[in-house]
């Protein structure tokens, strides 16, 4: 009776497991290579793929560009605001000060 791995007939170990184990365990080597490379060039490879900056600037807007726009618009909103209380408060005590006179 053969044994596993051994062929019955001439007694000689069957190499053919053994081969394509070892061209399965090439090829899962390479792969793991392959990705290990591109994970190190990554920048590389992204601006191969990416597009050429262009010469003038697009006509809409980027979306931070436009929320730094909103927020610089609330930010005066909120000085003139708090100005326009000020004076409201200068003036009230002004004249409370002439009244007190």
């Amino acid at each position: 009776m053969g044994g596993y791995g051994v062929m019955a007939d001439d007694e000689s170990l069957d190499y053919s497991v053994h081969e394509a184990w070892n061209e399965a365990t090439n090829v899962y080597l390479l792969v793991i290579l392959v990705s290990f490379a591109l994970l190190m060039n990554k920048r590389k490879i992204m601006r191969i793929f990416s597009l050429p900056p262009s010469v003038d600037r697009p006509s809409e807007p980027s979306f931070y560009d436009s929320l730094q726009k909103v927020r610089l618009r609330q930010q005066l909103e909120m000085y003139s605001l708090a100005r326009k209380c000020d004076q409201q408060q200068q003036q009230q005590s002004d004249s409370v000060q002439l009244s007190m006179e």
